[in-house]
């Protein structure tokens, strides 16, 4: 369990949050045409895995929007994004926001990224959803880079993590 903040007020997530040198767990997340994808989906991939509670909040839109630009024309890593808002609602700001490099999915129904990333926040306003977080993950799936934010409604560091990938 971690203790994270949410606008400096402590919170409690579950489980313990993948660090550095660790295999990244296994996952199964839905995405937005509804079929599922998992980590071996992405076998021989590098992955910028981006954890966060809803879409639908500004700091939230501006991560992905962030991510999907500074990783354009990387076809060597997949931008991955997950929350517990339906696909619905990541696919239709996808498609707002003209990000068309970023894999979306949904945890609402398998519930993986609670159980194997410990993401899950169970205090606070937020309590159910997930807590923001960034993963770099090798072609070998092995953690390169891991930041659970410190309190929820700031930004991840996007330079350290985009830092991470190899060339």
């Amino acid at each position: 369990m971690a203790q994270i903040n949410f606008k400096g007020n402590p919170i409690d997530t579950t489980g313990q949050f993948p660090t550095v040198g660790q295999a990244a767990p296994d996952f199964k997340l839905v995405k937005a045409d509804l079929s599922e994808v998992s980590l071996s989906d992405l076998a021989g991939k590098q992955v910028v895995f981006n954890i966060f509670p809803s879409i639908d909040t500004a700091v939230c839109a501006l991560q992905l929007k962030t991510f999907s630009q500074k990783a354009a024309g990387r076809d060597d890593v997949v931008m991955l994004y997950a929350s517990m808002d339906l696909p619905f609602a990541l696919n239709r700001f996808c498609a707002a926001e003209g990000v068309d490099n970023a894999v979306t999915g949904s945890d609402f129904r398998h519930r993986s990224l609670a159980e194997h990333y410990g993401v899950q926040m169970n205090s606070g306003p937020l309590a159910g959803l997930y807590a923001r977080a960034t993963l770099v993950l090798d072609a070998n799936h092995q953690v390169v880079y891991s930041e659970l934010v410190s309190d929820v409604v700031n930004e991840p560091d996007y330079d350290a993590a985009m830092a991470a990938l190899a060339d």
